[in-house]
Protein backbone atom coordinates (compact mmCIF):
# COMPACT_ATOMS: atom_id res chain seq x y z
CA UNK A 1 0.00 0.00 0.00
CA UNK A 2 1.74 3.54 -1.07
CA UNK A 3 1.20 6.34 0.39
CA UNK A 4 -0.66 9.08 -1.09
CA UNK A 5 2.17 11.26 -1.17
CA UNK A 6 4.47 8.29 -2.80
CA UNK A 7 1.74 8.22 -5.79
CA UNK A 8 1.86 11.35 -6.25
CA UNK A 9 5.27 10.80 -7.26
CA UNK A 10 6.04 7.95 -9.00
CA UNK A 11 2.90 8.14 -10.97
CA UNK A 12 2.80 8.75 -14.40
CA UNK A 13 1.68 12.22 -15.21
CA UNK A 14 -0.94 11.08 -17.36
CA UNK A 15 -2.82 8.84 -14.62
CA UNK A 16 -2.28 11.40 -12.13
CA UNK A 17 -4.19 13.74 -14.47
CA UNK A 18 -7.65 11.63 -14.92
CA UNK A 19 -6.57 11.43 -11.14
CA UNK A 20 -6.91 14.94 -10.26
CA UNK A 21 -9.83 15.47 -12.81
CA UNK A 22 -11.84 12.66 -10.87
CA UNK A 23 -10.51 13.88 -7.69
CA UNK A 24 -12.40 17.03 -8.00
CA UNK A 25 -15.35 15.55 -9.34
CA UNK A 26 -15.60 12.80 -6.19
CA UNK A 27 -14.53 15.64 -3.71
CA UNK A 28 -13.21 13.53 -0.81
CA UNK A 29 -9.84 12.44 0.25
CA UNK A 30 -11.49 9.40 1.34
CA UNK A 31 -12.56 8.30 -2.39
CA UNK A 32 -8.85 8.88 -3.63
CA UNK A 33 -8.05 5.47 -2.51
CA UNK A 34 -10.63 3.97 -4.65
CA UNK A 35 -9.43 6.03 -7.86
CA UNK A 36 -5.99 4.45 -7.34
CA UNK A 37 -7.27 1.40 -7.39
CA UNK A 38 -9.56 1.72 -10.63
CA UNK A 39 -5.94 2.99 -12.22
CA UNK A 40 -3.58 0.18 -11.54
CA UNK A 41 -1.86 2.32 -9.02
CA UNK A 42 -1.52 0.09 -5.87
CA UNK A 43 -3.43 0.40 -2.54
CA UNK A 44 -3.63 3.90 -1.83
CA UNK A 45 -3.65 5.23 1.83
CA UNK A 46 -5.04 8.66 2.57
CA UNK A 47 -4.51 10.53 5.65
CA UNK A 48 -7.42 9.36 7.91
CA UNK A 49 -9.43 11.95 8.38
CA UNK A 50 -8.75 14.16 11.51
CA UNK A 51 -10.73 14.18 15.39
CA UNK A 52 -11.40 17.55 16.72
CA UNK A 53 -8.55 19.18 17.96
CA UNK A 54 -10.06 19.75 21.50
CA UNK A 55 -10.44 16.01 22.13
CA UNK A 56 -7.64 14.99 20.67
CA UNK A 57 -5.28 17.63 23.36
CA UNK A 58 -7.87 16.33 25.69
CA UNK A 59 -6.80 12.91 25.42
CA UNK A 60 -3.20 13.85 25.04
CA UNK A 61 -3.30 15.51 28.54
CA UNK A 62 -4.15 12.12 30.13
CA UNK A 63 -0.86 11.74 29.14
CA UNK A 64 1.63 12.22 31.93
CA UNK A 65 4.85 10.38 30.74
CA UNK A 66 5.90 9.55 27.24
CA UNK A 67 8.78 5.86 27.38
CA UNK A 68 10.22 5.61 24.01
CA UNK A 69 12.59 2.61 22.83
CA UNK A 70 14.33 2.74 20.47
CA UNK A 71 15.78 -0.50 18.43
CA UNK A 72 18.24 -1.15 15.89
CA UNK A 73 17.71 -2.14 11.83
CA UNK A 74 14.54 -4.00 10.64
CA UNK A 75 12.42 -2.91 8.16
CA UNK A 76 8.59 -3.49 9.10
CA UNK A 77 8.23 -6.56 6.42
CA UNK A 78 11.09 -8.19 7.82
CA UNK A 79 9.58 -8.18 11.03
CA UNK A 80 5.56 -7.25 10.92
CA UNK A 81 4.92 -7.86 6.91
CA UNK A 82 2.52 -11.09 7.71
CA UNK A 83 0.91 -9.44 10.59
CA UNK A 84 -3.19 -8.91 10.18
CA UNK A 85 -4.76 -5.57 8.70
CA UNK A 86 -1.57 -4.28 7.58
CA UNK A 87 -0.07 -3.51 4.57
CA UNK A 88 2.44 -5.92 4.45
CA UNK A 89 4.19 -8.66 2.14
CA UNK A 90 0.69 -9.80 0.14
CA UNK A 91 0.75 -6.17 -0.94
CA UNK A 92 3.50 -5.99 -2.40
CA UNK A 93 3.53 -5.25 -6.08
CA UNK A 94 4.96 -7.35 -8.17
CA UNK A 95 7.81 -4.33 -9.51
CA UNK A 96 9.01 -4.27 -5.94
CA UNK A 97 9.31 -7.98 -5.02
CA UNK A 98 11.15 -8.43 -8.35
CA UNK A 99 14.62 -6.80 -7.76
CA UNK A 100 16.73 -5.75 -10.23
CA UNK A 101 19.96 -6.14 -11.20
CA UNK A 102 23.12 -3.25 -11.46
CA UNK A 103 21.99 -3.24 -15.58
CA UNK A 104 18.62 -2.73 -14.59
CA UNK A 105 17.29 -6.04 -15.80
CA UNK A 106 15.29 -8.69 -13.20
CA UNK A 107 17.35 -11.01 -11.63
CA UNK A 108 17.13 -14.83 -12.94
CA UNK A 109 17.26 -16.11 -9.18
CA UNK A 110 19.05 -13.81 -5.58
CA UNK A 111 22.37 -14.27 -5.67
CA UNK A 112 24.09 -15.70 -2.23
CA UNK A 113 23.99 -14.16 0.47
CA UNK A 114 27.45 -12.80 0.93
CA UNK A 115 29.59 -12.84 3.75
CA UNK A 116 33.03 -12.03 2.56
CA UNK A 117 35.16 -11.32 -0.70
CA UNK A 118 34.94 -13.45 -4.04
CA UNK A 119 32.96 -16.62 -3.59
CA UNK A 120 32.41 -16.46 0.02
CA UNK A 121 29.06 -17.38 0.70
CA UNK A 122 26.90 -18.47 4.08
CA UNK A 123 25.62 -21.99 2.64
CA UNK A 124 22.69 -21.85 4.92
CA UNK A 125 21.00 -19.67 2.51
CA UNK A 126 21.93 -21.77 -0.30
CA UNK A 127 23.09 -19.98 -4.03
CA UNK A 128 19.78 -19.43 -6.01
CA UNK A 129 16.95 -18.54 -3.49
CA UNK A 130 14.19 -17.66 -6.44
CA UNK A 131 13.78 -13.52 -6.67
CA UNK A 132 11.65 -12.28 -4.09
CA UNK A 133 11.10 -11.85 -0.33
CA UNK A 134 11.87 -15.12 1.49
CA UNK A 135 11.42 -16.42 4.89
CA UNK A 136 14.68 -16.84 6.89
CA UNK A 137 13.14 -18.94 9.70
CA UNK A 138 11.06 -21.37 7.26
CA UNK A 139 12.15 -23.63 4.37
CA UNK A 140 14.23 -23.81 3.10
CA UNK A 141 16.79 -21.45 5.20
CA UNK A 142 15.05 -22.50 8.39
CA UNK A 143 17.25 -19.81 10.40
CA UNK A 144 15.34 -19.21 13.81
CA UNK A 145 14.73 -15.61 15.43
CA UNK A 146 17.88 -16.74 18.23
CA UNK A 147 20.31 -17.44 15.37
CA UNK A 148 21.97 -13.85 14.35
CA UNK A 149 22.65 -13.10 10.93
CA UNK A 150 25.57 -11.21 9.03
CA UNK A 151 24.97 -7.75 8.80
CA UNK A 152 23.82 -5.70 5.89
CA UNK A 153 25.13 -2.47 4.13
CA UNK A 154 23.10 0.55 5.55
CA UNK A 155 24.30 3.30 4.31
CA UNK A 156 23.20 7.23 3.17
CA UNK A 157 23.81 6.73 -0.62
CA UNK A 158 23.13 2.72 -0.96
CA UNK A 159 19.36 3.39 0.68
CA UNK A 160 18.67 6.19 -2.08
CA UNK A 161 19.71 3.53 -4.81
CA UNK A 162 17.73 0.39 -2.90
CA UNK A 163 15.01 3.05 -2.93
CA UNK A 164 15.35 3.18 -6.44
CA UNK A 165 12.54 6.53 -6.53
CA UNK A 166 9.98 4.32 -4.67
CA UNK A 167 10.07 0.96 -6.44
CA UNK A 168 12.19 -0.30 -3.93
CA UNK A 169 13.51 -2.89 -6.41
CA UNK A 170 17.08 -2.12 -5.86
CA UNK A 171 17.60 -3.32 -2.53
CA UNK A 172 19.20 -6.77 -3.38
CA UNK A 173 21.58 -4.67 -6.51
CA UNK A 174 22.85 -2.15 -3.60
CA UNK A 175 23.46 -4.64 -0.46
CA UNK A 176 26.69 -6.48 0.73
CA UNK A 177 24.97 -9.23 1.70
CA UNK A 178 23.26 -10.57 -1.27
CA UNK A 179 19.64 -12.22 -0.93
CA UNK A 180 19.36 -11.54 2.73
CA UNK A 181 17.98 -7.98 2.31
CA UNK A 182 14.63 -9.79 0.77
CA UNK A 183 14.64 -11.95 4.09
CA UNK A 184 11.64 -11.95 6.40
CA UNK A 185 10.45 -13.83 9.94
CA UNK A 186 7.08 -15.05 11.45
CA UNK A 187 6.79 -12.15 13.52
CA UNK A 188 3.68 -13.57 15.13
CA UNK A 189 6.40 -15.64 17.03
CA UNK A 190 7.75 -12.22 18.70
CA UNK A 191 5.82 -10.85 22.22
CA UNK A 192 6.48 -7.76 20.43
CA UNK A 193 4.07 -9.17 18.12
CA UNK A 194 1.51 -9.99 20.58
CA UNK A 195 1.86 -6.07 21.99
CA UNK A 196 1.07 -4.65 18.74
CA UNK A 197 -2.15 -7.21 18.60
CA UNK A 198 -3.22 -5.82 22.19
CA UNK A 199 -2.56 -1.77 21.35
CA UNK A 200 -1.52 -0.23 17.89
CA UNK A 201 0.63 -1.09 15.30
CA UNK A 202 1.83 1.80 12.61
CA UNK A 203 2.59 0.31 9.42
CA UNK A 204 3.24 3.50 7.45
CA UNK A 205 5.90 4.76 10.14
CA UNK A 206 9.28 5.89 8.13
CA UNK A 207 12.68 6.38 9.45
CA UNK A 208 13.79 9.86 9.34
CA UNK A 209 16.62 9.71 6.70
CA UNK A 210 18.08 7.41 4.34
CA UNK A 211 21.18 5.71 5.66
CA UNK A 212 22.32 4.13 9.05
CA UNK A 213 22.30 4.70 13.03
CA UNK A 214 24.26 7.41 13.13
CA UNK A 215 22.60 10.06 11.25
CA UNK A 216 19.17 8.33 12.11
CA UNK A 217 19.87 8.44 15.89
CA UNK A 218 20.69 12.31 15.28
CA UNK A 219 18.06 13.30 13.30
CA UNK A 220 16.09 11.96 16.39
CA UNK A 221 17.72 14.30 18.77
CA UNK A 222 17.32 17.19 16.23
CA UNK A 223 15.50 16.75 13.12
CA UNK A 224 18.81 17.82 11.73
CA UNK A 225 22.35 16.46 10.19
CA UNK A 226 25.18 17.61 11.15
CA UNK A 227 28.05 19.08 9.29
CA UNK A 228 31.65 18.94 9.18
CA UNK A 229 33.21 22.57 8.46
CA UNK A 230 36.39 22.18 7.04
CA UNK A 231 36.73 18.86 6.95
CA UNK A 232 39.55 16.64 5.36
CA UNK A 233 39.03 15.45 1.90
CA UNK A 234 39.39 11.50 2.74
CA UNK A 235 35.99 11.55 4.80
CA UNK A 236 34.20 12.69 1.98
CA UNK A 237 32.48 10.32 -0.49
CA UNK A 238 33.26 10.26 -4.26
CA UNK A 239 30.23 10.86 -5.86
CA UNK A 240 29.73 10.55 -9.87
CA UNK A 241 28.70 12.66 -12.67
CA UNK A 242 24.75 12.03 -11.59
CA UNK A 243 25.53 12.67 -8.15
CA UNK A 244 25.73 9.02 -7.46
CA UNK A 245 28.15 7.13 -5.41
CA UNK A 246 31.28 6.25 -7.41
CA UNK A 247 31.76 2.44 -8.15
CA UNK A 248 35.22 1.26 -8.79
CA UNK A 249 36.60 0.29 -11.84
CA UNK A 250 36.92 -3.62 -11.00
CA UNK A 251 33.49 -3.42 -9.52
CA UNK A 252 31.54 -6.52 -10.54
CA UNK A 253 28.87 -5.67 -13.39
CA UNK A 254 26.33 -8.10 -11.37
CA UNK A 255 25.23 -8.26 -7.97
CA UNK A 256 25.57 -12.30 -9.05
CA UNK A 257 28.93 -11.82 -9.14
CA UNK A 258 30.02 -10.26 -5.65
CA UNK A 259 29.04 -6.87 -4.06
CA UNK A 260 29.47 -3.17 -5.74
CA UNK A 261 32.96 -1.51 -4.67
CA UNK A 262 33.00 1.66 -4.31
CA UNK A 263 35.84 4.45 -4.94
CA UNK A 264 35.16 6.44 -1.55
CA UNK A 265 31.99 5.48 0.89
CA UNK A 266 32.82 7.52 3.17
CA UNK A 267 31.45 9.37 6.70
CA UNK A 268 30.37 12.56 4.80
CA UNK A 269 29.02 13.87 2.12
CA UNK A 270 30.95 16.11 -0.31
CA UNK A 271 29.24 19.09 1.43
CA UNK A 272 30.35 17.69 4.15
CA UNK A 273 27.38 16.39 6.39
CA UNK A 274 27.70 13.65 8.34
CA UNK A 275 25.47 10.91 6.36
CA UNK A 276 27.10 8.00 7.69
CA UNK A 277 28.73 6.91 11.15
CA UNK A 278 31.42 9.30 12.50
CA UNK A 279 32.53 9.29 15.86
CA UNK A 280 31.75 11.84 18.92
CA UNK A 281 34.32 14.60 20.15
CA UNK A 282 33.18 13.40 23.49
CA UNK A 283 33.60 10.07 25.58
CA UNK A 284 32.48 7.24 24.75
CA UNK A 285 33.69 7.42 21.65
CA UNK A 286 35.07 5.05 18.87
CA UNK A 287 38.30 6.98 18.73
CA UNK A 288 40.01 7.16 22.34
CA UNK A 289 41.41 10.06 23.94
CA UNK A 290 45.02 11.44 22.74
CA UNK A 291 48.17 9.14 24.61
CA UNK A 292 48.41 12.01 27.59
CA UNK A 293 45.48 14.05 27.05
CA UNK A 294 42.42 14.55 28.77
CA UNK A 295 40.38 11.01 29.20
CA UNK A 296 36.97 12.66 28.84
CA UNK A 297 37.42 13.21 25.08
CA UNK A 298 38.34 11.35 21.70
CA UNK A 299 41.58 12.06 19.94
CA UNK A 300 41.32 15.15 17.88
CA UNK A 301 44.15 13.98 15.39
CA UNK A 302 41.89 11.07 14.02
CA UNK A 303 38.97 14.18 13.30
CA UNK A 304 36.17 13.45 15.39
CA UNK A 305 32.94 14.97 14.44
CA UNK A 306 32.83 18.24 15.94
CA UNK A 307 30.50 19.13 18.59
CA UNK A 308 26.95 20.07 17.69
CA UNK A 309 25.17 23.11 17.99
CA UNK A 310 21.72 22.48 16.58
CA UNK A 311 18.71 22.50 19.13
CA UNK A 312 17.30 19.15 20.23
CA UNK A 313 14.05 18.29 21.03
CA UNK A 314 15.42 17.61 24.96
CA UNK A 315 16.49 21.74 24.83
CA UNK A 316 12.66 22.32 24.06
CA UNK A 317 11.94 19.71 26.87
CA UNK A 318 13.89 21.23 29.15
CA UNK A 319 13.49 24.96 27.73
CA UNK A 320 9.41 24.20 29.07
CA UNK A 321 10.49 22.60 32.39
CA UNK A 322 9.56 19.22 31.18
CA UNK A 323 11.63 16.28 33.14
CA UNK A 324 13.16 13.90 31.00
CA UNK A 325 16.18 11.98 30.22
CA UNK A 326 18.08 9.42 27.66
CA UNK A 327 18.63 6.33 28.99
CA UNK A 328 21.45 4.10 27.39
CA UNK A 329 22.13 0.39 28.03
CA UNK A 330 25.88 -0.05 29.30
CA UNK A 331 26.30 3.64 29.48
CA UNK A 332 28.75 3.88 33.18
CA UNK A 333 30.34 0.71 31.68
CA UNK A 334 31.16 2.50 28.47
CA UNK A 335 31.93 5.64 30.13
CA UNK A 336 34.41 3.54 32.83
CA UNK A 337 36.17 1.82 29.23
CA UNK A 338 36.55 5.11 27.42
CA UNK A 339 38.17 6.72 30.70
CA UNK A 340 41.05 4.49 29.98
CA UNK A 341 44.15 6.48 28.67
CA UNK A 342 44.75 6.47 25.51
CA UNK A 343 46.19 3.08 23.60
CA UNK A 344 44.60 1.09 26.49
CA UNK A 345 42.68 -2.49 25.47
CA UNK A 346 38.66 -1.21 25.82
CA UNK A 347 36.13 -3.91 27.13
CA UNK A 348 33.25 -2.76 26.09
CA UNK A 349 32.92 -0.14 23.50
CA UNK A 350 32.60 -2.22 19.76
CA UNK A 351 33.59 -4.82 21.55
CA UNK A 352 31.25 -7.92 19.89
CA UNK A 353 31.84 -10.65 22.40
CA UNK A 354 30.00 -13.06 24.17
CA UNK A 355 28.59 -11.65 27.52
CA UNK A 356 29.64 -8.07 27.03
CA UNK A 357 27.34 -5.22 26.12
CA UNK A 358 28.88 -4.16 23.14
CA UNK A 359 28.32 -0.39 23.60
CA UNK A 360 27.76 1.48 20.26
CA UNK A 361 29.03 4.97 21.17
CA UNK A 362 27.38 6.14 17.70
CA UNK A 363 23.94 5.02 19.36
CA UNK A 364 23.97 7.82 21.62
CA UNK A 365 23.04 11.18 19.81
CA UNK A 366 23.30 13.73 22.79
CA UNK A 367 26.83 12.78 23.51
CA UNK A 368 27.72 14.60 19.92
CA UNK A 369 25.72 18.02 21.21
CA UNK A 370 27.73 20.64 22.64
CA UNK A 371 25.11 21.14 25.44
CA UNK A 372 25.76 17.90 26.91
CA UNK A 373 29.59 17.96 27.09
CA UNK A 374 31.94 15.81 29.40
CA UNK A 375 31.91 18.39 32.90
CA UNK A 376 27.97 20.24 31.91
CA UNK A 377 24.98 19.58 34.27
CA UNK A 378 22.82 18.90 31.36
CA UNK A 379 24.95 16.15 30.79
CA UNK A 380 24.58 14.70 34.17
CA UNK A 381 21.12 15.44 34.32
CA UNK A 382 19.78 13.41 31.33
CA UNK A 383 22.36 11.14 29.99
CA UNK A 384 21.70 8.19 32.33
CA UNK A 385 22.27 4.41 32.35
CA UNK A 386 20.04 1.76 31.68
CA UNK A 387 20.20 0.57 34.80
CA UNK A 388 18.76 3.77 35.88
CA UNK A 389 15.57 2.91 34.16
CA UNK A 390 15.17 0.16 35.62
CA UNK A 391 15.56 1.66 38.88
CA UNK A 392 13.39 4.56 38.50
CA UNK A 393 9.99 2.56 36.83
CA UNK A 394 10.60 0.60 40.15
CA UNK A 395 10.66 3.60 42.14
CA UNK A 396 7.71 5.22 40.03
CA UNK A 397 9.97 8.16 39.51
CA UNK A 398 10.27 8.26 35.89
CA UNK A 399 10.55 11.51 34.32
CA UNK A 400 8.36 12.90 32.09
CA UNK A 401 9.83 11.99 29.17
CA UNK A 402 11.84 8.92 28.56
CA UNK A 403 14.47 7.43 25.59
CA UNK A 404 16.00 4.33 26.21
CA UNK A 405 18.25 3.04 23.65
CA UNK A 406 19.02 -0.97 24.78
CA UNK A 407 22.55 -1.96 24.67
CA UNK A 408 24.49 -3.58 21.36
CA UNK A 409 23.39 -7.04 22.71
CA UNK A 410 19.81 -6.22 23.39
CA UNK A 411 18.68 -4.10 19.96
CA UNK A 412 18.07 -6.94 17.23
CA UNK A 413 21.06 -5.30 15.22
CA UNK A 414 22.09 -7.75 12.60
CA UNK A 415 25.59 -8.80 12.75
CA UNK A 416 26.16 -8.65 16.33
CA UNK A 417 22.81 -9.83 18.45
CA UNK A 418 19.35 -11.17 17.51
CA UNK A 419 15.67 -10.62 16.99
CA UNK A 420 14.99 -12.43 20.31
CA UNK A 421 17.17 -11.89 22.61
CA UNK A 422 16.38 -7.83 22.46
CA UNK A 423 12.64 -8.56 21.51
CA UNK A 424 12.07 -10.52 25.03
CA UNK A 425 14.06 -7.64 26.30
CA UNK A 426 11.91 -4.55 24.98
CA UNK A 427 9.02 -6.79 26.30
CA UNK A 428 10.28 -7.12 29.99
CA UNK A 429 10.80 -3.22 30.06
CA UNK A 430 7.36 -2.82 29.02
CA UNK A 431 5.84 -5.10 31.20
CA UNK A 432 7.63 -4.08 34.51
CA UNK A 433 6.26 -0.24 33.16
CA UNK A 434 2.87 -2.06 33.16
CA UNK A 435 3.23 -3.61 36.59
CA UNK A 436 3.92 -0.01 38.24
CA UNK A 437 1.78 2.63 39.14
CA UNK A 438 2.98 4.80 36.36
CA UNK A 439 1.14 2.52 33.43
CA UNK A 440 -2.37 4.05 33.29
CA UNK A 441 -0.99 7.31 32.21
CA UNK A 442 2.12 6.13 30.15
CA UNK A 443 2.96 5.79 26.58
CA UNK A 444 5.15 4.02 25.39
CA UNK A 445 6.42 3.89 21.74
CA UNK A 446 8.53 1.09 20.52
CA UNK A 447 10.08 1.71 16.80
CA UNK A 448 13.63 1.08 15.65
CA UNK A 449 16.27 3.91 14.19
CA UNK A 450 16.50 2.37 10.49
CA UNK A 451 15.84 -0.46 8.45
CA UNK A 452 19.27 -2.03 8.52
CA UNK A 453 19.64 -2.70 4.71
CA UNK A 454 16.16 -5.40 4.94
CA UNK A 455 14.00 -4.27 2.25
CA UNK A 456 10.13 -3.29 2.67
CA UNK A 457 7.65 -2.47 -0.55
CA UNK A 458 5.98 0.55 0.86
CA UNK A 459 7.48 3.95 -1.05
CA UNK A 460 8.40 6.55 1.30
CA UNK A 461 6.34 9.69 1.21
CA UNK A 462 7.73 12.33 -1.32
CA UNK A 463 6.77 15.67 -1.82
CA UNK A 464 6.70 19.01 -0.24
CA UNK A 465 5.69 18.73 3.27
CA UNK A 466 6.77 15.09 3.43
CA UNK A 467 10.34 14.69 2.56
CA UNK A 468 13.58 16.76 2.03
CA UNK A 469 17.16 15.68 0.60
CA UNK A 470 17.82 13.74 3.81
CA UNK A 471 14.56 11.35 3.88
CA UNK A 472 12.28 10.01 4.72
CA UNK A 473 13.52 6.46 4.07
CA UNK A 474 12.25 3.08 4.62
CA UNK A 475 9.88 2.00 6.30
CA UNK A 476 10.01 0.52 10.14
CA UNK A 477 7.81 -1.06 12.73
CA UNK A 478 6.04 1.49 15.80
CA UNK A 479 4.23 -0.30 17.92
CA UNK A 480 1.71 2.38 20.58
CA UNK A 481 1.28 0.63 24.26
CA UNK A 482 -1.08 2.27 26.60
CA UNK A 483 -3.97 2.21 27.96
CA UNK A 484 -4.43 5.69 26.27
CA UNK A 485 -4.42 3.91 22.80
CA UNK A 486 -6.86 2.09 20.38
CA UNK A 487 -7.17 -1.51 21.05
CA UNK A 488 -6.10 -4.25 18.50
CA UNK A 489 -6.14 -1.34 15.99
CA UNK A 490 -3.11 -1.05 12.57
CA UNK A 491 -2.69 2.56 12.41
CA UNK A 492 -2.30 3.22 8.28
CA UNK A 493 -1.24 7.41 8.75
CA UNK A 494 2.35 8.46 7.42
CA UNK A 495 4.36 9.09 10.39
CA UNK A 496 8.36 9.55 9.93
CA UNK A 497 10.56 9.22 13.40
CA UNK A 498 10.33 13.07 13.68
CA UNK A 499 6.57 11.94 14.25
CA UNK A 500 7.61 12.00 17.70
CA UNK A 501 8.98 14.96 17.96
CA UNK A 502 5.60 16.54 16.84
CA UNK A 503 3.80 14.57 19.43
CA UNK A 504 5.91 15.83 22.40
CA UNK A 505 5.98 19.33 21.16
CA UNK A 506 1.87 18.88 21.09
CA UNK A 507 1.61 17.55 24.42
CA UNK A 508 3.88 19.65 26.47
CA UNK A 509 3.43 22.93 24.09
CA UNK A 510 7.12 23.04 23.24
CA UNK A 511 8.74 25.14 20.66
CA UNK A 512 8.65 23.52 17.53
CA UNK A 513 11.71 22.44 16.11
CA UNK A 514 12.74 23.46 12.32
CA UNK A 515 10.77 20.86 9.70
CA UNK A 516 10.91 20.23 6.45
CA UNK A 517 7.82 17.71 6.94
CA UNK A 518 4.77 19.35 8.12
CA UNK A 519 2.23 17.04 6.67
CA UNK A 520 3.99 14.03 8.88
CA UNK A 521 1.37 12.99 11.51
CA UNK A 522 1.71 13.45 15.08
CA UNK A 523 0.93 9.97 16.64
CA UNK A 524 -2.91 11.05 17.92
CA UNK A 525 -4.92 8.85 15.15
CA UNK A 526 -3.60 5.84 17.52
CA UNK A 527 -4.97 7.26 20.46
CA UNK A 528 -8.10 6.29 21.96
CA UNK A 529 -10.13 9.24 22.46
CA UNK A 530 -13.33 9.60 24.92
Amino acid sequence: MLACAAIRRFAMPRVLTKLQKRLRAFGTARRFGALCAVFALGSCTSQPAAPPAQAVDAALSRIERVVVIYGENRSFDNLYGSFPGANGIAQASATSKTQLDLDGRALPFLPPVWTGPGDDVDLAFGRSLPNGPFAIDAAPVNLPFSVPTRDLVHRYYQSIEQIDGGRNDRFVAFSDAGALTMGHYDGSKLALWQLAREFTLADNFFMGTFGGSFMNHIWFACGCVARFPNAPEPLKSKLDADGKLQRRADSPNSVLLGPVRWERDAALSPDAYAVNTIQSSYQPSGIAPAAGGDVRFADRGKYPLPPIDQPTIGDRLSDRGITWAWYAGGWNQALADSAQPGGATRGVIYTNRPNSVDFQPHHQPYNYFRRYAPGTLLRQQHLKDGEQLLSDIDRNALPQVSFYKPSGDLNEHSGYTDVASGDAHIAQIIERIRNSPAWPTTLIIVTYDENGGYWDHVAPPSGPGWSDRWGPGTRIPAILISPLVRKGFVDHTTYDTTSIHRLLIRRFGLEPLPSARPKMGDLTHALALP
